[in-house]
């Protein structure tokens, strides 16, 4: 039986500097929208170069060496990080439904986006007393050892998809390590992230340590990419902004960057996987979860020949009964809307060129209901490797399933293209999946299962899926320094 929920209360709409809820310097605001219904949920202060000036400035400044973030104790910056993460789960129910508000995210989904914010959190409040260098046996009568000291001031920009969930992500190495940051959440999305600046505040975060600046990214993302006074930035989006992140960094200081971008990702299906309705769940979630506004989504689902008529009748039948509706007004629908108009036609466009080029459409292919940005889950088979669908990232719910042979030519097959973020494979042979994992050109292969990750493993793409790693200990050296000291000694001991 469905179930709605009350449409939160939108609490935080301005931009947090310093410790400080405050308006634009320019007094511009923006509107955030309602995806399900296509109607403004409030306006939100719009963020530009005056305002990421003031920001960077609190920030350097609460970075500068004698400042209570700077003199605190390594234990008590995890103990804040903690303190935070307790925060989101006392929130979850609000945070989940501002999300589902916000962006359309299905409300169980939210609520275990939230529980992944707090176990991210925790993840690095942990090590925030154990990042930390060697000591080194040089030759000659010197004492040598290393230190890894945060970075700086660091620029954080976030995509739309898992507004919240990224959130965490740019916060917990970041101030586990030390630094201070400005993080910057999409237009589309600003609810969750200023409402995680307000418990940050709550927290005990000294001032000017976190800032949170929702705005354009031409403008106030342009501007903290290009800021002089920006040490570190790391960018989770598109290939293309990420390209023009690298030209500011290089036009500007040569700041760090690290980026997590697009994906075309393949999931390969094997004749011999141990349960073949195991696979084709795993291949509909890889796809369908979020609507496919995923990075790493399956978009790319290889089936064998010998099973691959069945793999396709019962995809289509599992596409074909998904639930799809407003997530307040239903908390069992399995799928939302898209985020926007501009998604909403750009996947329609790719649907339509699918058809024209020869893929055969199982299921879909249409707008659902009448209002807000709603696609009907679709599956196209018998998909041609040169088609615009198995090329380009569609980041919506459109599943396209390819036919091949041999072991050899899904490997070719599968590297072939710009991207690099993620794979799968489904067998019950060991020595195949092994083979294929080390062959796949990816930073993240699944054996017999999709989409499995926490704080500890490392995520991130080979090619243009970016550079860097998010996550896990590979993670926290993104937001170190790494300084050698060689002290000479007066005797030999």
């Amino acid at each position: 039986m469905s179930k709605s929920i009350q449409t939160p209360t939108i609490k935080y709409t301005q931009l947090f500097i310093n410790n400080e809820f405050v308006n634009s310097i320019s007094g511009k605001t923006f509107a955030t929208i309602n995806p399900s219904t296509g109607e403004k949920i409030c306006d939100v202060q719009e963020a530009d170069k005056a305002d990421v000036d003031a920001a960077v400035t609190a920030a350097r400044k609460a970075f500068q060496l004698g400042s209570p973030w700077r003199n605190m104790d390594a234990s008590a910056r995890g103990k804040l990080l903690y303190k935070l993460a307790d925060l989101v789960e006392r929130d979850q129910e609000y945070l989940a439904a501002l999300e589902s508000l916000d962006n359309g995210m299905p409300h169980f989904d939210a609520l275990e986006e939230t529980n992944g914010v707090a176990n991210c959190l925790r993840y690095h409040a942990g090590f925030a007393d154990k990042i930390h260098g060697k000591t080194i046996p040089v030759d000659g009568n010197y004492f040598c050892y290393t230190r890894h000291e945060p970075i700086g001031v660091c620029g954080q920009i976030i995509p739309w998809n898992f507004p919240l969930e990224t959130v965490s992500w740019k916060f917990g190495p970041a101030l586990a390590c030390g630094n201070t940051l400005i993080l910057k959440p999409s237009e589309e999305t600003p609810l969750t992230a200023l409402y995680m600046a307000s418990l940050v505040l709550e927290a005990g975060f000294p001032p000017g340590v976190v800032n949170v600046l929702p705005g354009y990214g031409s403008t106030a993302g342009a501007a903290i990419a290009e800021h002089m006074d920006v040490d570190k930035l790391s960018f989770t989006g598109s290939v293309e902004v990420g390209k023009l992140v690298k030209i500011a960094s290089a036009k500007s200081n040569l700041k760090r960057v690290t980026l997590e971008l697009g994906g075309k990702s393949p999931n390969i299906v094997f004749a011999d996987t141990e349960d073949l309705d195991t696979a084709v769940l795993m291949g509909h979630e890889a796809l369908f979860f979020n609507m496919g506004q995923c990075c790493c989504a399956g978009s790319r689902t290889f089936v064998q020949e010998e099973i691959y008529d069945e793999f396709v009748k019962r995809s289509i039948e599992r596409a074909m009964n998904r639930t799809v509706d407003n997530p307040l007004a239903n908390t069992n629908a399995e799928s939302g809307p898209q985020i926007s108009q501009v998604q909403f036609d750009k996947i329609m466009d790719l649907i339509e060129s699918g058809k024209k080029e020869g893929a055969e459409l199982g299921c879909g292919g249409s707008r659902y209901g009448d209002k807000g940005y709603f696609i009907q889950p679709t599956v196209f088979f018998n998909v041609k490797d040169e088609m615009r669908i198995a090329k380009e990232e569609i980041f919506g719910p459109v599943q396209c399933i390819f036919k091949f042979k041999s072991i050899e030519e899904v490997i070719e097959r599968a590297n072939n293209t710009h991207y690099g973020l993620a794979a799968a494979v489904f067998t019950k042979d060991i020595d195949k999946a092994l083979t294929i994992s080390n062959a796949l050109q990816a930073g993240t292969v699944w054996v017999n299962t999709y989409n499995t990750c926490g704080a500890s493993t490392p995520f991130g793409g080979y090619k243009m899926s970016g550079n860097g790693r998010e996550l896990g200990e590979y993670g926290l050296q993104e937001y170190t320094e790494i300084k050698t000291v060689t002290i000479s000694l007066s005797q030999k001991s």
